[in-house]
């Protein structure tokens, strides 16, 4: 008896077809996959604008401020810190050039009403004795009170300034900036140690012309290498650089790299309210081979933390200069330091960092209570109170 294979029966499947399946339902859906990737791309690229935050702008500049004739009388500052003898007589009475026999304009009205009060009295007392009996008066005569015209500016007190350095962070050995003004004249010196290359020091000198400071010498050594010198010639007209021997034109109210400092302190000092956030004035500096125009921009009022607590400050910031500058100089002048420099720091083009920040007043062997030292002739208690920032102590 044979038997016969049943119709029905369901043949064997290959095992190769079903891995098919699999192969193609997983290349289907990478495939849906790279198509809504794809898309959502898209719609981002054409949509992030809506989601992005806000565009930081910078403040909206206010007025840009150039260099013009300040307003001057006879006043001298006497200094609050400490100050360094002088060890040679002003440059400017040494060159042959004229000596400025005033200081600058004081900016609180205590001390204004105070100067027109003198300046009459002195003016009468010129007018007696330029006038004879039976002649008639002359034009000089006219009194010493007269309203002067021009930027209000007032020199920082002189004295002996320290401060912590810091490159790139890390704190060094002190530095200290050397200053002083007598009315006719003025020296700065800077020293700043930084490691493995030396003291970094820098010398500005010279007299105070109808602009402000007036540089006649500027002396920079870094480390161990030769020193450089700028000389401003005010007869000629011209600066010259030891460095290339070359010469350039010396415009009204240029100033060397330091002086700038203190040239922009007299300004602020002697008008604080002019410089508001966005208000850019302009210098022309020269460096050690070259001179040029710098933007300087008033960023506004911040807080410094120092080694005798927080100090209010207000920041000012050097603009780029060109396309592709990439050096940057940020000073933080403080009204409760008679708006001497609480923060200075020089950013260069490869990131590196040299930093100031205040440590306090220089005080000789024996001293004591140096900071409460004389003021200038323009201050008062009250206007100090107005006008000087408070100070914070460390938390």
């Amino acid at each position: 008896m044979s038997y016969l294979p049943c119709s029905n029966a369901t043949p064997a499947v290959p095992a190769a077809s079903g891995t098919h399946r699999r192969a193609w339902r997983w290349g289907a859906a990478l495939a849906a996959a790279a198509i809504l990737h794809g898309t959502a791309a898209v719609w981002f690229e054409r949509m992030h604008d809506a989601f992005a935050p806000p565009a930081v702008k910078p403040p909206v500049q206010v007025a840009l401020l150039t260099p013009q004739p300040i307003a001057r009388n006879r006043l001298r500052a006497a200094p609050r810190y400490p100050a360094p003898e002088r060890t040679e007589p002003a440059r400017g009475r040494s060159s042959g050039l004229a000596p400025v026999l005033h200081a600058l304009t004081p900016t609180r009205q205590a001390a204004g009403a105070a100067d027109e009060t003198a300046g009459a009295s002195a003016g009468r007392g010129t007018a007696a004795s330029a006038t004879a009996p039976g002649t008639a008066p002359t034009a000089a005569a006219v009194p010493a009170s007269a309203p002067a015209s021009g930027v209000r500016f007032s020199v920082p007190p002189s004295g002996n300034l320290h401060y912590n350095t810091f490159y790139n962070g890390v704190e060094n050995a002190p530095g200290t900036i050397h200053w002083t003004s007598d009315g006719d004249g003025y020296q700065m010196v800077v020293s700043v140690p930084l490691p493995f290359v030396g003291t970094f020091s820098y010398e500005s000198q010279g007299r105070i012309d109808a602009f402000g400071l007036a540089p006649e010498r500027y002396i920079e050594k870094r480390g161990r290498r030769p020193q450089e010198v700028t000389t401003f010639d005010r007869t000629a007209k011209r600066i010259g650089f030891t460095r290339s021997g070359a010469t350039l034109a010396l415009p009204d109210g240029a100033q060397d790299r330091f002086s700038m400092v203190m040239q922009l302190a007299s300004l602020v000092r002697g008008d604080p309210g002019a410089y508001k956030p966005g208000v850019t004035r302009t210098f022309y500096v020269a460096d050690d081979d070259s001179g040029e125009n710098w933007p300087i921009e008033t960023i506004g009022n911040e807080s410094i933390r120092t080694a005798e607590g927080f100090i209010d400050a207000r920041h000012f910031m050097r603009l780029p200069r060109h396309e592709g500058d990439r050096r940057r100089i940020d000073v933080w002048l403080a009204p409760s330091l008679d708006w001497l420099p609480v923060r200075i720091m020089q950013t260069e083009p490869n990131g590196s960092q040299i930093e100031l920040v205040w440590r306090g007043p220089l005080m000789p062997p024996g001293a004591e209570n140096a900071s409460s030292m004389g003021k200038t002739p323009d201050d008062s208690s009250d206007a100090q109170a107005s006008e000087v920032g408070p100070v914070r102590e460390h938390p």
